[in-house]
């Protein structure tokens, strides 16, 4: 058999420019206009300097003012505290009554010691308390806040801050460090609430049939370097502002969420109940203190409560299956009269006057939590 003709690639006698242009053909250099880098850079800062501070103006005039980001690594830092050395600490947990009510200055002052606050909000404490019950390092004080539609529901808004705590990258700490150091001090806008896609997306866009729509929580604290929260003034003296927080809340009254049936809803408050035991059983062997405290509510939200989670199937077998105290406003005419604005949460002026009463409160109810 004979061999294949050869094929011959050489480009084609008649046209032997087209490879002059390809190869041949000097580079296209583009002209860059006569321009002073050094005064293009001056105008360019200027420009983002004034875009930037009209951006803080605009927030700051709103009512905003500088801040800690109450981010998952924020409490991780002070979950941390626990293991580095302040295992004895008096320690607070619970959802956001537990952060916006207890003053850390004011306990310092009549405690002497300041404690950890790892309260987070939208969030049962029950998984930190686990957490803190598998942490052998822990061995201090510790009081629960019982906020009975998180609590004995499980719902954690905020729980992968508390699973992912021990896993912190290099990257998200050294992030928090220079945000802490460098941003959050100085500029107001440096909060979630005030992204530009958060604004977006609460603006009042076109309805859509079959879509449920619901409007989220808005910006209601301002938290300190260790997580010291009070409630932001503005929902204080903005009546519009506070009813808006309100409104909010009341998403959630009457009616069940679509699927949850109140069979369901027992079977969790016996669940959340038994998990809550359990961990506050392992604290008790190894000698910590352990106090469930009620903090105050009001107008419609209380109502929500009472009739969602009453006290008798909620409150009471909890304290009795836990074998420890608690502390329940309704039973202390000195943690009643303060000033709930959105009925929820205490204002700060309140808030520093309620931490003191509650302190009292817990001399005489459990006094191992204040033994110095």
């Amino acid at each position: 058999m004979s061999a294949p003709p050869l094929v011959d690639m050489s480009p084609p006698t008649d046209m032997p420019h087209r490879n002059a242009e390809i190869y041949e053909r000097p580079p296209y250099v583009r002209p860059v206009p006569a321009v002073k880098f050094g005064v293009a850079a001056i105008v360019a800062m200027l420009v983002f300097g004034v875009l930037l501070g009209g951006w803080e103006a605009y927030f700051r005039s709103d009512g905003a003012v500088p801040q800690f980001v109450a981010s998952d690594v924020l409490w991780a830092m002070q979950r941390a505290r626990i293991d580095d050395g302040e295992g004895n600490a008096t320690v607070l947990i619970g959802s956001s009554r537990m952060l916006f009510d207890v003053q850390l200055d004011v306990w310092e002052k009549l405690a002497g010691r300041r404690p950890i606050q790892l309260a987070l909000e939208g969030t049962s404490p029950i998984t930190a308390l686990a957490d803190l019950a598998a942490d052998t390092a822990f061995r201090g004080r510790l009081m629960i806040g019982v906020s009975p539609d998180l609590f004995f529901s499980g719902f954690a808004y905020r729980g992968k801050a508390i699973a992912n705590w021990r896993a912190q990258s290099l990257t998200a700490r050294s992030g928090q460090w220079l945000s802490m150091h460098l941003l959050e001090p100085v500029f107001a806008f440096i909060d979630p609430d005030f992204a530009l896609f958060t604004i977006l997306k609460r603006q009042e866009w076109p309805a859509r049939a079959g879509v449920h729509t619901r409007v989220s929580v808005r910006k209601l604290t301002l938290t300190e370097r260790d997580r010291n929260t009070h409630m932001w003034p503005r929902v204080v003296t903005d009546t519009a502002y506070a009813r808006l927080a309100r409104d909010i809340w009341a998403q959630d009254f009457g009616s069940l969420p679509p699927g949850v049936t109140p069979a369901m809803v027992n079977a969790g408050i016996i669940a959340e109940t038994k998990k809550a035991a359990a961990a506050v059983a392992t604290l008790r062997a190894r000698g910590v203190p352990v106090l469930f405290i009620r903090h105050p509510s009001a107008g419609a939200y209380l109502d929500h409560e009472n009739k969602a989670f009453p006290r008798q199937g909620t409150w009471e077998p909890l304290l009795a299956q836990s074998g420890v105290k608690g502390i329940h406003f309704a039973d202390h005419p000195e943690l009643q009269g303060f000033e709930l604005p959105e009925w929820s949460h205490l204002s700060h002026e309140s808030a520093r006057r309620y931490t003191a009463a509650l302190y009292g409160v817990i001399a005489r109810v459990e006094p191992a939590i204040v033994a110095r």
